[in-house]
């Protein structure tokens, strides 16, 4: 077994919930900031903090989405992840959109809602 630096992401471990609030704090700077920034960013700036999260598969998906939920359980009422978005598109994965409908958030439910007013949402949030 090939040993590794970084430590493993199971899922419900205290290294997984470290590795979510790691997230958070830097799509919060983003987003306090008023900036939207790419998959690969946010893969970079976790490595750098010590946690192996690609740009791209499962893993980046499920923390993103754990990183909105722990949010939404704090009172936050927007899904933070909305300005985390692809490089070529400048938009967040097919995946964020299917999130937005499930519960907590059920955007599908809001009138006339967007991927931009959500963004624009996090950012208003973000900069109180």
């Amino acid at each position: 077994m090939t040993e590794t630096k970084f430590p493993r992401l199971t899922a419900d471990s205290d290294a997984r919930r470290a590795a979510r609030d790691v997230m958070v704090e830097i799509i919060r700077g983003w987003a306090a900031e008023g900036k939207t920034n790419t998959y690969g960013r946010l893969s970079a700036l976790m490595k750098e903090s010590g946690y192996s999260v690609p740009p791209r598969g499962t893993l980046m998906g499920a923390l993103l989405k754990e990183a909105c939920l722990a949010e939404a359980d704090r009172g936050v009422p927007v899904m933070l992840t909305a300005i985390v978005v692809n490089d070529r598109s400048k938009r967040p994965s097919g995946q964020f959109e299917v999130f937005a409908k499930e519960a907590p958030f059920r955007r599908d439910d809001l009138p006339n809602w967007t991927w931009n007013a959500e963004k624009d949402r996090v950012f208003e949030h973000y900069r109180q």
